[in-house]
């Protein structure tokens, strides 16, 4: 008995390929804008585009036989329509196009095999754009997942540091800088053990939870993680930005401690979704931290595109000079935590950014 398949016929081999060139190339077209417009980056866009460039420029007679193996009018799939919520969401969108992308890449890795056109990438090549794909996904989405988070890093991070309490209470402490606007809660410590913090970080995120506000983690990425905060702080001695970044849930953003330009630009290139930028004026918080002055915001600004959270020595009096500078958000401990009415002082600190918000606008 005969088992022999039956061999496709180039015409219709040529024509499966030019489809699924066509389809990736599309698709590729489409999570290359997503990175470049909707995430800003500039590497994962190059990326992309370089890759739909080197999969589809062919000379005149490769293009001729592609094209001449089409058969619109009988194309079956001509008249299908993708579902329409694919189109309401950049994530969804994003991971739609990356999977259209890969499957059409898959197909053409096969049917390369049975062709010999020299200017057709060889199979393997399609295999390697496949994989490639993968890791490029998964940064893409992590982007768009992180970036509603990163959009909230404005107004009053208030710092609940467990030795600026003074025996006061973290949860009653957080519930009334909430009540004075604050848009990001930071929880700092330096001498509770890793239980007692854990439950204390529990208890913030519902806190948090209920009133909508990012709840960031100072230093201990692993409380983070068991608590599912919305994010951690990193300073500069703890782990290297890009190691943290995975080590966490693609939705978790990442704040990381500078005081250069150079420091910014390279927590932004390893994954960093904000930077904590300070020491900006002499505090007593941290006695040995450098003063940079509000000049170097202005200078950072230039030369990043994730919030910039200022940090140090800032109150209600000098919060003007801050934000002019370009800082997204401020941080603050001493100015809230040694007042005896922390929603108060943290409403006069919010009223401060507000008023210079509203005379820019």
């Amino acid at each position: 008995m005969n088992t022999t398949l039956p061999r496709i016929p180039q015409q219709t081999t040529l024509r499966i390929i030019d489809a699924n060139l066509n389809r990736a190339s599309e698709g590729l077209r489409v999570i290359e804008d997503i990175a470049r417009l909707a995430l800003n980056n500039v590497t994962l866009s190059e990326r992309l585009k370089n890759m739909r460039h080197d999969m589809v420029e062919f000379d005149l007679a490769v293009n001729s036989l592609l094209i001449g193996s089409r058969d619109v009018d009988g194309d079956v799939g001509a008249n299908l329509v993708a579902p329409e919520s694919l189109q309401k969401d950049l994530p969804l969108s994003a991971v739609a196009n990356s999977r259209r992308v890969q499957e059409s890449l898959r197909t053409l890795e096969e049917l390369s095999r049975t062709l010999k056109i020299s200017s057709i990438p060889e199979p393997e090549t399609f295999r390697q754009f496949r994989f490639e794909l993968y890791s490029i996904e998964r940064k893409l989405l992590s982007g768009l997942l992180r970036e509603d988070k990163r959009k909230r890093i404005f107004g009053l991070c208030a710092i609940i540091d467990t030795l600026a309490l003074k025996g006061r209470k973290h949860l009653e402490v957080t519930e009334q800088v909430i009540k004075g606007g604050a848009k990001t809660i930071q929880l700092r410590d330096k001498v509770l053990s890793k239980k007692e913090l854990f439950a204390i970080a529990m208890n913030i995120k519902k806190i948090c939870s209920t009133h909508n506000i990012l709840f960031i983690v100072n230093d201990y990425l692993d409380i983070a993680l068991a608590c599912s905060a919305d994010g951690v702080h990193l300073g500069k001695n703890d782990l290297p930005t890009h190691v943290a970044r995975r080590l966490l849930p693609i939705d978790m953003i990442l704040g990381r401690s500078v005081n250069t330009v150079e420091q910014a630009v390279d927590a932004e290139s390893e994954g960093a979704d904000y930077i904590g930028l300070g020491s900006i004026y002499h505090t007593l918080s941290k006695e040995k931290a450098v003063v940079i002055t509000p000049s170097r915001i202005a200078e950072v600004r230039k030369a990043v595109n994730i919030p910039i959270m200022a940090i140090g020595g800032i109150n209600k009096d000098n919060a003007l000079e801050v934000i002019d500078a370009g800082a997204d958000s401020i941080a603050v401990i001493s100015a809230i935590l040694k007042s005896q009415q922390p929603e108060k002082a943290a409403g006069q600190i919010v009223n401060a950014i507000g008023a210079v918000h509203a005379r820019n606008n």
